[in-house]
This record gives structure tokens, sequence and C-alpha cells, in this order.
């Protein structure tokens, strides 16, 4: 969203340099280190929870390392990962040589042929804010089979009021979720390559009005973690 002309930039908890805030973000911050958690894989389970039945085929955009490919590889037959820094792509397919029936390339969601590959669920877990909102919710929607399902957890920009109080709860919240997920303090992390990070630029209304025209029925709800859930399912083939 952009700020019209003489109008005052919107409040932002996150880059404010109010220092009474600034001083409880790093206090939090602090906490967060100690107790941490993905919030990324997270959303793993309700992923799982909501892939259609009898799924034979599962794309997952923006697949990093490969966690969630790993998650699905034990529901899905045929499971795809696909996310355009070679090097992600490049340690997923190192992870998955060994493994059948699951394929990892280094590739843009737009570079996927709809006439030639068609899948009963994708997947994408904090990798829409990396691409343009209407053209990937296009894309996908070719890419689904009659009554596949399209289960995203996204980031979006806080906006209004009332996306700046629900990032207030998730700061209060986010330790305390890590002290009960990892009740031990964290003592390091490790080797891994490092995902691709980008501030999003789009609000949940944006998301909204955009999944909804694009895709009739979408439901996109507020979640923990400083993500948003997008649920959509594809219409059945006709005559069923």
């Amino acid at each position: 969203m952009t700020t019209p002309a003489g109008a005052a930039e919107p409040f932002d908890l996150r880059t404010t340099p109010n220092p009474l805030i600034r001083t409880a973000g790093r206090a939090l911050g602090a906490l967060n280190a100690r107790h941490p958690w993905d919030h990324n894989h997270h959303f793993h389970g309700w992923i799982l929870r909501s892939l259609p039945p009898r799924a034979q085929r599962a794309l997952d955009v923006g697949c990093g390392r490969g966690d969630l490919v790993a998650a699905l590889r034990g529901r899905v037959p045929e499971v795809d990962g696909i996310d355009p820094d070679p090097t992600m792509a490049a340690a997923a397919a190192e992870r998955f040589a060994p493994i059948g029936r699951v394929r990892i390339r280094s590739l843009r969601l737009d570079e996927l042929d709809p006439s030639r590959e068609r899948y009963d669920v994708v997947t994408m877990v904090a990798s829409l804010h990396h691409m343009d909102l209407e053209e990937a919710l296009t894309q996908v929607r070719a890419l689904l089979r009659p009554g596949g399902r399209l289960l995203v957890a996204a980031l979006v920009r806080p906006e209004t009021a009332a996306d700046h109080a629900w990032d207030v709860a998730g700061a209060l919240s986010n330790p305390v979720i890590g002290l009960i997920k990892h009740p031990r303090p964290a003592r390091g992390g490790g080797g891994d390559p490092q995902m691709p990070v980008r501030d999003p630029a789009t609000g949940i209304t944006e998301l909204r009005r955009t999944a909804r025209r694009i895709l009739p029925g979408a439901r996109v709800r507020r979640r923990e973690g400083f993500r948003v859930t997008l649920f959509w399912e594809a219409p059945p083939a006709e005559g069923r």
C-alpha cells in the first residue's frame, strides 16, 4: 500500500523509534532467542490435516531445504519441490537424492507448464510474498486438478490498527509459545544455508480481495506466528 502524498506514514510497531517500545522489543527478542520456534514448520501440521483425500501428487512452492517436502512425502505418493534460489534447491535435491518419487528443481512458479503438470495439492509456506500475488494465484489455479487444494501460510504487511494489534498480540505470545515448545534454552544454530528473506509488501486486505477474485471461496485467516493462512479448493470436475 502506498501512502498518499502529504499523508502521515502509518505507525509501524516493527520500525518505530519509540525507545520504550524498542526496549521492550529487545527484551522479547532475548526471550525468543532463548526459546526459539520455527514459525514456518509450525504450520506443517495444519497443511497435513488439510490435504485433499487420496491426493496423489503435491507441489511445494519455495521448498527451501525441503522440510515440508519431507512431511508431504509421508502422505502423498509423488512430491515436487521448486525453489528459485539455486542454493536452496541444491540443498533439497541432495537431501532427497536417494529417495524415489521426490523431485526438486530450481524453478520459479511461473516456469511450470499447467498443460503438462497438474497437482492435487499446492503448498506455499512463507513464499507467496516473494512473488507477484495475482500472477502466483492465477498460476496455481491452472496447476490444480479439479478438487485440488491450495494451502498457504503467508506473511503480510501490517497496515491497519487491527493489523498492528495482531502484531502486538503475536509479539507477546511468541516467547510463550517458544517456552512451551522448547522449554530448554537454545545453545546455538546449525550450519544449514540461510533462506532468502524479504519483507511482505501486501496487507491482509489486499490478499483477501485478490484471492477471492481469482479463487472464489478462498478463506484467509489471521494466525499465530505473524502468519495468515489461505485455503482454497478447486471446483470438482463437471459431472461429479
